[in-house]
């Protein structure tokens, strides 16, 4: 089975107005997330593709940074932090209707969810309950308080924090809620370089109250919109079908991942492709990119449990992916002239 894929088309607009638009937030929210490019880089394919990104990370690695200066570098973007405690209810996430005794009627007052760039810090730390408002939000766009539903601005995008070691006192987000997140990454400590430069940064201040917009909420649009353009041949969507499918087959996995995962798989590399300037999906996208969409959407056996405690997050991760792509073999690519073609071993 073979077919087509095309060259890079330099000469589209859109795209290189898009690249650039991408290239400019990257420069703008790297001056104060040092020695992160490639955390970042993730953020923004979310962003393309109006998804939703959890940071499971411990504190202090600039994770609240990273929301506040990606909604300063979009020009009329409003930002807004949640902090998330036992006690946060729905309404302080939603909004909720007041009366007006001046106009003797109730009016709406709408929450920290009516932003652009919503920061919810500590997402485990709330209730089940709240954790449940952001649902419709995260998935629709839109929140329904009193029985009136409210469209959420445009771009909205939530970045949710969790502390993966200090579990006193929080709540696990549930299967449905994790599915919810366009993808799952961490930032890490910085290297020593980077962490020195981060010091002489901060010596007159922090970097943030510096920081100018570089982009404008119409240029969010046009990255949007040049993200669902990008050509990905139909070998490779099967590609990233199989290998979600092969999540659900596995012996270390309790619960697989769902359509939602192989939509978010199909949109992200989509998305990583135009990050590195290219109108075309290639497999290595797919590959970076399968853990981070797919990983927080795995229910994983007691035994592998233990496994990962016995052996680090890390090495089972690597081990989990392992065997998706020995159960998904990836396309060969074959160069025929200047065109490329996707081969596969399977028959149909």
């Amino acid at each position: 089975m073979t077919s087509t894929q095309p060259t890079r088309t330099e000469s589209d607009p859109t795209l290189g107005r898009a690249v650039e638009v991408a290239n400019k937030l990257l420069a703008n929210v790297d001056r104060v997330v040092r020695g992160k490019q490639s955390e970042i880089r993730l953020v923004l394919a979310a962003l393309a593709c109006r998804g939703h990104v959890l940071l499971e990370d411990v504190p202090g690695t600039a994770k609240t940074v990273l929301a506040r200066a990606l909604a300063m570098s979009i020009e009329g973007a409003t930002p807004s932090r949640i902090q998330c405690t036992p006690d946060l209810q729905p309404t302080d996430v939603t909004g909720l209707s007041v009366y007006n005794q001046r106009e003797r009627d109730f009016e709406f007052r709408p929450g920290p969810i009516f932003a652009n760039v919503v920061l919810v810090d500590e997402i485990n730390r709330a209730m089940p309950k709240t954790q449940s408002s952001l649902l419709e939000a995260m998935a629709e766009t839109q929140v329904t308080v009193d029985g009136h539903t409210r469209e959420l601005p445009q771009p909205f995008l939530v970045l949710a924090t969790q502390n993966p070691i200090e579990l006193e006192g929080t709540f696990p987000l549930p299967e449905a809620q994790l599915d919810r997140f366009f993808l799952k990454t961490a930032l890490g400590y910085p290297d020593q370089d980077d962490e020195l430069q981060i010091l002489r940064d901060q010596q007159r201040g922090h970097p943030l109250g510096d920081l100018q917009p570089v982009v404008s909420l119409e240029d969010i649009a046009l990255l949007h919109q040049a993200s669902a353009s990008v050509y990905i041949d139909e070998l490779l969507q099967r590609w990233a079908v199989d290998l979600v499918r092969a999540t659900r087959s596995l012996d270390s996995v309790a619960i697989g991942a769902s359509v939602r995962g192989s939509l978010a798989l199909e949109r992200a590399a989509r998305a990583w492709a135009l990050l590195n300037e290219r109108d075309y999906v290639v497999p290595e996208d797919i590959e970076t990119l399968f853990l981070p969409v797919i990983g927080h959407r795995i229910l994983f056996t007691p035994t592998f449990l233990v496994e990962i405690r016995k052996h680090g997050r890390k090495e089972a991760a690597q081990r989990f992916v392992e065997q998706c792509f020995e159960l998904a073999a990836r396309p060969q690519a074959a160069l025929t002239g200047e065109v490329v073609e996707f081969t596969s071993e399977r028959s149909d």
